[in-house]
């Protein structure tokens, strides 16, 4: 294992992330504090959990990947993510916060489901739970997949060690505090993901001699990154806007709506959202997009 600055960085990362896990394990007292926080989360950790919960490794590698490849073109997505992210906090974030306190006090979608619509049968909370553990066991298994990538380059360790490495810090965290753990976590990693997505395309157009430059770095390299409709037609750009649809029914976003501390934060939260959202989406096509110009540049 390569003990560089950055790998000494990753692990005080990772202590810091443990340690947030024992603080909130300190103000988890109950079932009602470990599944949703006991309610209590306020507007800016509502809105930045939301959103490192949901982007999380693919904002920082698919997005970024899929502009580097294909170009500009691949926008679309980012789009279409930030219009399904504003419809899901005005129509349905408020209202579910409330009916889900007002149905029996539900602290699980499946839950909830079963008390709002008076299923006596239970069929609407066994369907539900067993299609968010079959699709969140694959979601789970593409942000295991992220981490140890990061892992295996980071701090050079083979891949299936690294794996396993980080699914235990991840794990160790979780189990201390619960959701309060998970949702303080995802704010402090929303901010640092905001962050690097800001200073990583600024850093490589400063390389490159400016924004003019740098563009037309990407031209030489390949001038259709540019072009918005590269390869594209109009059921292939309406395909990509509609990612923003699944917003709507992801359980990892739609229960943060549920651990609000109530409805009245949601105005404050949904445009804390908006704005991490539109820069943290910004950069990450503008990392990608001035990623083919900077290892163009430097081929070594």
């Amino acid at each position: 294992m390569n003990f560089s600055p950055i790998s000494i960085t990753f692990f005080a990362y990772l202590v810091i992330m443990v340690a947030v896990g024992l603080v909130a394990w300190r103000y988890t007292k109950n079932f009602n504090d470990y599944i949703l926080g006991g309610r209590r989360l306020g507007a800016v950790v509502t809105a930045l959990s939301v959103g490192a919960s949901d982007m999380s490794g693919w904002l920082l590698m698919g997005l970024p990947g899929a502009v580097f490849l294909s170009g500009i073109c691949e926008s679309w997505i980012a789009i279409g993510l930030a219009l399904g992210t504003l419809a899901n906090w005005l129509i349905v974030a408020a209202p579910l916060r409330v009916y889900t306190e007002t149905a029996h006090n539900a602290l699980t979608l499946p839950d909830y489901f079963s008390h709002r619509f008076e299923d006596k049968s239970r069929m609407l909370r066994i369907i539900s739970a067993v299609v968010i553990l079959l699709f969140f066991a694959i979601y789970s298994a593409s942000g295991m997949v992220a981490s140890a990538r990061l892992f295996e380059i980071v701090l050079d360790l083979p891949y299936s060690t690294a794996l396993i490495f980080g699914t235990f810090a991840t794990l160790a965290y979780v189990f201390l505090g619960g959701f309060l753990a998970v949702s303080w976590t995802d704010t402090i990693q929303a901010a640092m993901m905001c962050l690097a997505l800001i200073i990583a395309p600024v850093a490589v157009m400063i390389d490159l001699g400016g924004f003019s430059a740098t563009v037309e770095q990407v031209r030489s390299v390949d001038p259709t990154h540019l072009n918005m409709l590269q390869g594209q037609t109009f059921i292939g750009v309406i395909s990509l806007l509609a990612w923003g649809l699944g917003y709507f029914g992801q359980p990892h976003i739609l229960v943060r709506f549920m651990a609000a501390k109530n409805a009245s934060v949601m105005p404050r939260a949904c445009k804390i959202s908006m704005i991490w959202l539109i820069f943290s989406l910004s950069g990450a096509v503008a990392a990608g997009f001035f990623g083919s110009a900077f290892f163009s540049a430097h081929p070594d």
